[in-house]
């Protein structure tokens, strides 16, 4: 969300910023404060998406009487330079704040927040402990034991077994889920396509449309003009 969001809000604020050396200006005045108008709404809808994906975690964990969440502590990444364009994409993940608002939701139901380091989770076999160097694609399978799983299931098993501070415990019989799911922006946010949306949620007239949506056109393409006109179009000699 964050990357479509931010392309966005820099294609609209280039089109209107000033030239160089024109600071303090009316224009530099008014660009700025377009410029944190739009700021603010991004950091509005991040917000939002936090508190909801977190109450939601928050809330499974309450049905299915979780007493103790483990999560995975992503932070070690943003040590790492990879780049003025990616290092702002992970400024914006604010990932700190996320953990920050699980922490408060889970505290209020009663629940205890435990962050491990999640380096090597995705590569690691649930099963035997194994090591899988460089695994491809979304779907891990050791050769050792010849476990096959998806890797993000796969790293929350492994996360779900590890201890603040240390490594595995006791490694215990392991079930994944034979369909996996994942959390999509839903139509409410705004520039979420149809593959981004989460199937889940029920089906939506579009803003400032009066009815059902109309059924796509024929392959040859379809005409604007009325019909009666098209069939007057054509007419035989001697007709009326």
């Amino acid at each position: 969300m964050h990357l479509a969001d931010s392309k966005a809000r820099r294609r609209a604020v280039a089109r209107r910023a000033p030239k160089p050396g024109q600071r303090g200006s009316r224009r530099w005045r008014q660009y700025r404060r377009r410029a944190r108008l739009v700021e603010g709404r991004h950091r509005r809808r991040v917000r939002q998406a936090q508190h909801e994906a977190a109450r939601q975690v928050v809330s499974w964990a309450v049905e299915q009487r979780v007493g103790v969440l483990h999560v995975g502590d992503p932070r070690g990444v943003l040590d790492s330079d990879a780049g003025r364009r990616h290092n702002l994409r992970l400024r914006q993940w604010q990932i700190g704040r996320l953990l920050q608002v699980l922490t408060d939701k889970a505290t209020l139901a009663g629940i205890t927040v435990h962050l491990v380091d999640e380096r090597g989770t995705s590569s690691t076999c649930p099963a035997c402990r194994a090591r899988v160097p460089k695994p491809r694609g979304r779907t891990l399978s050791c050769p050792r034991c010849r476990f096959s799983g998806h890797r993000d299931l796969v790293a929350a098993a492994s996360i779900a077994t590890r201890v603040p501070g240390g490594g595995p415990t006791t490694p215990t019989a392991v079930v994944l889920p034979q369909v996996v799911t994942h959390r999509r922006a839903g139509r409410h946010l705004p520039g979420a396509g149809q593959s981004r949306r989460d199937p889940r949620r029920p089906q939506q007239a579009a803003r400032g449309s009066v009815g059902p949506r109309r059924p796509a056109p024929p392959p040859g393409g379809e005409s604007l003009a009325h019909p009666a006109r098209i069939h007057n179009a054509h007419r035989e000699p001697g007709e009326r």
